[in-house]
């Protein structure tokens, strides 16, 4: 057991130490920045490294003498087969089939020999230019002048974008107004911004095109720098090549999306005409009225789009790709953290759309808050309150609360009902308040006659009764009903005052010694005219 421990130990430990030596059995031979040949195998028991380090001397050693340099490949016969690299008669290199991955890629000898014999040879040339006073002056000057050319056109590409853009401020700031305007065509203001952005990015797209040539050109200028500026010219052509393949091979599965999506706005289609009939009245189903309607519709377009897009999803161009998939994830996660809230606010939304308990165009007291119902939306309830001013409720803070609808009883559309109360003293008899009430109704524009008006008495108190005025408001009633509560509180102040009843609500206890009535005559100051006429 302790020898099996043991050997279970050490095969641990040597795993990683073979990966890593099975890593360092390569070496690559380089020179003036130029990659040569890679080393994988053993020769003569020297390593890779060693093999690399010995030809790097070797090549120091053969470029030492004066040029013309000469650079040699001979072929050595025997198994396996070999060839050797030298210069100016200095062996440098030997290549064999292990080097290229095993003993059966020696009929790709010859060719790897010939492909570093190229490379050996610009190399070699490379560094005889570095050590040329002459090489550096004319690469100097040439860099110079490109850098010279590539300011001008950067320059030149700034000017030409201030003039396009002065051009399209003046066109598109005399274009139509936006009464005349088509559809199709979006305000100057927009187009300018969307100009702005779409000529910028161009141009900096031109201007890397231009930097990226520039630094190509003069890196190459140079001998120890060239073949940095061969890699910055490939580097570019290979990303715009590899950005157009991936663009074609998107295309497959953009038109396939495409296709998802438009079939999805074709269903959608019918069935908003479906829906917009049922909610005219023109059709009838079961569940289904002119006030669920509208939500239903919402409804079954929000899943109709999530169908389409879970459908599509493996069509779009990366989507299976580990960053796509990190990002959806995300995003994914602050939805479910951020809007639980939101949420709230739809499911809200939608139990006060299918519980039909408003409607637009109804006068509602919610809370605090009184109104005409003006919208009745998935996140919010709006409200005109008739005192110059809009409400906007939440959902759930409308769902949460006691509604009073005062036009959800009435006989007809764009009735209301219209109540309010005063507290009386005992020593008033209640049939002459119920009387004044009711004239007060009477006097009022707008009140209907029928249903006719009515007074309950709603408390009797410890000093006083509470009655309460019930009556409903016609369609020629002011258009708000906080206008027809203040002319029904009006005529009501003026009948008690002609009948010299008191109104002492809320706080009714006792009569004072002297009445609390406006006595006839002069019922406004002069100065400040009569009333204006209501209704």
């Amino acid at each position: 057991m302790r020898r099996l421990g043991c050997w279970i130990l050490m095969m641990v430990l040597w795993a990683p130490l073979g990966a890593r030596a099975a890593e360092a059995t390569a070496a690559d031979l380089s020179l003036n920045q130029r990659k040569l040949v890679t080393l994988r195998a053993t020769l003569k028991g020297e390593s890779p490294a060693e093999r690399a380090e010995a030809a790097q001397q070797a090549l120091a050693a053969a470029l030492a003498g004066p040029a013309p340099d000469r650079v040699e490949r001979q072929v050595l016969p025997g198994e396996p087969p070999a060839v050797r690299l030298l210069v100016n008669g200095i062996a440098v290199l030997h290549l064999v089939p292990d080097d290229l991955g095993g003993a059966h890629a020696g009929p790709l000898l010859d060719a790897a020999a010939l492909d570093a014999e190229r490379r050996l040879r610009q190399a070699v040339a490379e560094v005889r230019e570095a050590r040329d006073p002459k090489a550096w002056a004319v690469g100097l000057a040439f860099s110079l002048l490109a850098s010279a050319a590539a300011a001008g056109l950067l320059w030149a590409l700034v000017q030409l974008r201030r003039r396009l853009l002065r051009r399209a401020v003046r066109q598109l700031g005399a274009g139509p107004a936006a009464a005349s305007r088509p559809w199709w065509q979006v305000s100057g203001e927009h187009a300018i911004a969307v100009l702005r952005g779409l000529v910028g990015l161009a141009s900096w797209g031109v201007a890397l095109v231009v930097l990226d040539v520039w630094a190509s050109v003069v890196l190459r200028q140079f001998a120890w720098t060239r073949p940095w500026g061969e890699r910055a010219g490939d580097w570019l052509l290979t990303q715009l090549l590899d950005l157009g393949r991936a663009a074609l091979g998107a295309v497959p599965g953009l038109l396939t999306a495409g296709l998802i999506f438009l079939v999805a706005r074709g269903a959608l289609g019918v069935l908003r005409a479906v829906l917009e009939r049922v909610e005219r009245g023109e059709l009838q189903f079961a569940g289904l009225d002119a006030d669920t309607a509208g939500p239903t519709q919402r409804l079954v377009a929000m899943v109709v789009w999530l169908f389409a897009l879970a459908m599509a999803y493996p069509y779009l161009p990366g989507a299976s790709t580990e960053a796509f998939k990190g990002v959806t994830v995300l995003a994914g996660l602050m939805v479910s953290l951020g809007a639980s809230g939101v949420v709230g606010q739809l499911m809200a939304g939608l139990s006060l759309m299918y519980s039909r308990s408003l409607r637009v165009g109804e006068y509602v007291r919610i809370g605090e808050v009184e109104g005409t119902v003006t919208a009745l939306g998935m996140f919010a309830t709006r409200l005109h309150t008739g005192l110059g001013e809009e409400v906007s409720l939440p959902n759930a803070v409308v769902f949460g609360q006691p509604v009073r609808n005062f036009s959800r009883l009435v006989q007809d559309d764009g009735q209301y009902v219209l109540h309010t109360a005063v507290t009386i003293g005992y020593a008033t008899p209640w049939r002459q308040v119920h009387a004044m009430l009711l004239e007060a109704a009477r006097r009022t524009p707008g009140v209907l006659a029928q249903p006719a008006p009515y007074v309950v008495q709603t408390a009797l108190s410890d000093f006083y009764v509470e009655y309460r005025l019930c009556a409903q408001g016609s369609r020629a009633a002011p258009r708000r009903r906080a206008e027809a509560m203040s002319q029904l509180h009006a005529h009501i102040q003026d009948v008690f005052n002609e009948n010299g009843v008191q109104i002492m609500s809320p706080h009714y206890r006792s009569d004072p010694a002297d009445p609390q009535v406006v006595a006839a005559g002069p019922w406004f100051a002069p100065q400040s005219g009569p009333l204006p006429p209501q209704g």
